[in-house]
């Protein structure tokens, strides 16, 4: 098995807690009014999907016999 004789230097993992970088980002473009429109319309259109889908499929999530509901195929009619 090699040993390594020399000492790793690990100072500068500890240092890099307290660097601080001297380049500012730029500063972030302010969204126009007809973003914020457009951004509003897709997320209001995504909730109500969700409210639409949610509403229209509770009724087959529900368990239990309704007594009162029974279908019939028109193969069974006598005729």
């Amino acid at each position: 098995m090699l040993r390594r004789r020399e000492a790793v230097p690990f100072a500068f993992v500890a240092e890099s807690d307290r660097f601080r970088s001297n380049v500012t980002p730029p500063p972030r473009e302010r969204l126009t009014p007809s973003q914020i429109l457009g951004r509003t319309l897709i997320g209001l259109t995504v909730v109500a999907g969700l409210v639409g889908s949610l509403l229209f499929g509770m009724p087959s999530l529900q368990s239990g016999d309704a007594s009162g509901h029974r279908q019939q195929s028109e193969a069974s009619d006598t005729r």
